[in-house]
């Protein structure tokens, strides 16, 4: 990998804030955007800006065919069976929340659905609510010190009451690598369905959904290169069935009478309304930058960045690093003792080092550890060592300032 040949595709890395030049360690919130997949949005916009399908215009039929283009695109990433299960959304939290409120239909008091304990929020609180709807008992899976899943418990809490299994793919407070294979076979042999939330790994990792025979698996474009607003839900043609429509509207019908609307099939039964098209349009794109890097070469670099900034940052008095897992993708969480969190982000910033502070939309984990939140530094394959270098010399002065 020729990473400054990488780095001048993306134009926002040649700023400055505050004065210095940018070092962005927040790419577990959101990753860059190259100029490759900028310039498809903008084309979208000034040549075929119309909405798709029926329309019999060429704005029309060129839209829908480059949007159509982008679901095949992301099928065969991901490697899903058929197009028509691959469900565009508003991003990952949308996906989930599709999935919880469809459930709705098929469970009863008495039926227990498993999250971890390392969740990010949004898979989290749609399954409370699903559970209040219900009377289903929500049970967690616990996490050790290390920041990893105790899978013996897991394997306890199963049972022929265990309706839905969820579990993230990659914490994005810890950077730990859940051993979904496990826990997806294991859930199925109680008949358990499975949703993953795969929001921090699809940047890292590139999975093989037909081969980990997931029920669900949900991203975010925003996350690889592409653009916010718009994410994928993939789902088993067998559940994207069972599920209603999630929301009403043109798209998603297949006749509308005053006495009875029929819906769509798949996948249109899921996308009522006007999409994003440029969005979706720019995530296939995305991921064509992302392949032709590669994603073996992107986790190695990866993996790089992560030990050199692992033991950098070791050295500095008083910082204790959060999450340790045999298993992780780029991402550090630290504290030094007697500094909030916070403290450390403002006088980094300072020094044009964007890093995340806060509880990073996982408070259970913060609970557990019994801290306020962490500084979390994230990394992608456009950072460099001398980015680390900075970081650690921004915390250290920050250090002695603050003590």
């Amino acid at each position: 990998m020729d990473i400054q040949a990488i780095r001048k595709d993306f134009p926002i890395l040649q700023r400055e804030v505050n004065g210095k030049p940018l070092v962005y360690l927040d790419n577990a919130a959101t990753s860059q955007t190259p100029q490759q997949v900028i310039d498809v949005i903008v084309d979208y916009y000034q040549r075929y800006n119309a909405n798709i399908h029926r329309g019999v215009h060429t704005l029309s039929q060129e839209a829908t065919d480059a949007y159509e283009a982008a679901r095949q695109k992301i099928q065969k990433h991901f490697n899903i069976a058929h197009s028509r299960e691959v469900i565009f959304t508003s991003g990952t939290t949308h996906g989930i929340n599709l999935v919880a409120t469809g459930s709705t239909s098929f469970l009863k008091e008495g039926d227990e659905v498993l999250v971890s304990a390392m969740e990010h929020h949004s898979n989290i609180v749609p399954w409370q609510m699903l559970c209040e709807r219900t009377g289903a008992t929500l049970k967690v899976i616990p996490m050790n010190l290390e920041g990893e899943l105790v899978m013996e418990e897991y394997h306890n809490l199963l049972s022929d009451r265990t309706r839905l299994v969820f579990c993230n793919h990659v914490s994005n407070a810890l950077g730990t690598i859940n051993p979904i294979e496990e826990i997806i076979e294991a859930a199925h042999k109680v008949g358990a369905a499975v949703l993953i939330d795969g929001a921090q790994a699809a940047a890292h990792i590139k999975p093989d959904l037909q081969a980990l025979d997931v029920d669900f698996y949900t991203v975010s474009a925003h996350k690889m290169c592409g653009p916010t607003g718009v994410g994928v839900l993939y789902g088993k043609e067998e559940w994207l069935k069972k599920l209603p429509p999630y929301q009403g509207g043109g798209e998603m019908i297949a006749e509308v009478t005053f006495e009875k609307t029929t819906y769509a099939d798949l996948p249109h039964k899921f996308e009522a309304g006007t999409p994003n098209i440029s969005g979706g349009i720019a995530f296939g794109a995305a991921l064509d930058y992302m392949n032709s890097i590669g994603f073996d070469a992107i986790a190695q670099y990866e993996d790089e960045l992560l030990n050199y900034a692992t033991e950098q940052l070791l050295t500095i008095d008083g910082l204790k690093i959060y999450g340790t897992a045999a298993h992780k993708t780029s991402v550090i969480s630290f504290n030094i003792e007697g500094i909030h969190p916070y403290d450390i982000g403002t006088i980094v910033d300072k020094l044009g080092i964007a890093v995340r502070t806060g509880h990073h939309c996982a408070q259970p984990i913060m609970d557990f550890y019994q801290i306020p939140g962490t500084v979390r530094a994230s990394f992608s394959f456009y950072n460099t060592k001398e980015e680390v270098d900075k970081l650690v010399e921004g915390v250290t002065r920050a250090r002695n300032m603050l003590l």
